[in-house]
């Protein structure tokens, strides 16, 4: 019984520190004003490639929010956080969605994160699961939606989340995929950029995956019921039964 008590006296002092260091470290307020070379998450990818023995160099050039096309911001934020900019930093209603889905498979992968989170994960953390690296997550979230406005929250975003084997930020990410810079992207591109997002690195470009189409198409059509895009003339003939 001692022992019981001295272990959980040794873990609430663990998270009292975790939650005392990350609390004031990093200095999120700098985000303001400065772009950040190397995040988190591009050192783990590099340390991976490293141990297995790739050479792969990481593709990444910085652009302002101005210079993003717009049908790609919305196509993100409604595949990935549509409540973004009226919550602060946490979507507890996806979150419990989650968890539920969770508990049904038995299986916990902590989902329904913001776009506040990724950003926190990407620029400080690890791809790591862990309740630990969880906790460490809400913190600095907490902390970069108190430090930063909402357009800087998904500049820099756009800016370092990987979209692809060695491709991070959304510039890199359309001049490898369509050959063209960041603000040309039209809603079709958009949508298919913003399907590949939760697994970059498995889900394919090419046509060859029946989930990246399917997925793209109803984002594609979100947008065209929110007035975001104009649809084709084919389009609105088909949907009227015209010939």
């Amino acid at each position: 019984m001692k022992l019981i008590k001295t272990i959980l006296f040794l873990l609430i002092l663990a998270l009292i520190a975790i939650v005392g260091y990350y609390a004031i470290y990093p200095d999120i307020s700098r985000l303001k004003r400065e772009n950040p070379k190397k995040t988190s998450f591009m050192e783990y990818r590099e340390e991976e490639w490293r141990q297995q023995g790739k050479r792969i160099r990481i593709q990444r050039k910085w652009v302002s929010l101005s210079n993003i096309s717009p049908y790609l911001i919305k196509a993100v934020l409604i595949a990935e956080d549509d409540k973004f900019w009226s919550h602060q930093g946490f979507d507890f209603e996806a979150i419990q969605k989650a968890l539920e889905k969770d508990i049904k498979k038995k299986k916990f992968k902590f989902g329904g994160s913001t776009i506040s989170q990724q950003l926190a994960k990407n620029l400080y953390l690890t791809p790591s699961k862990n309740p630990v690296r969880k906790l460490r997550e809400a913190i600095l979230t907490w902390r970069i939606e108190q430090n930063l406005s909402k357009r800087r929250i998904l500049e820099l975003y756009l800016n370092v989340v990987e979209w692809g084997e060695g491709i991070f930020g959304i510039e890199a990410a359309s001049l490898h995929y369509y050959g063209k810079p960041a603000f040309q992207l039209n809603p079709d591109e958009a949508a298919h950029l913003a399907v590949i997002l939760p697994n970059p690195r498995k889900y394919r470009l090419d046509g060859s995956s029946r989930y990246v189409e399917k997925r793209a198409k109803i984002i594609y059509d979100i947008m065209v019921k929110r007035g975001i895009v104009e649809p084709e003339y084919e389009d609105v003939m088909k949907d009227s039964g015209e010939e």
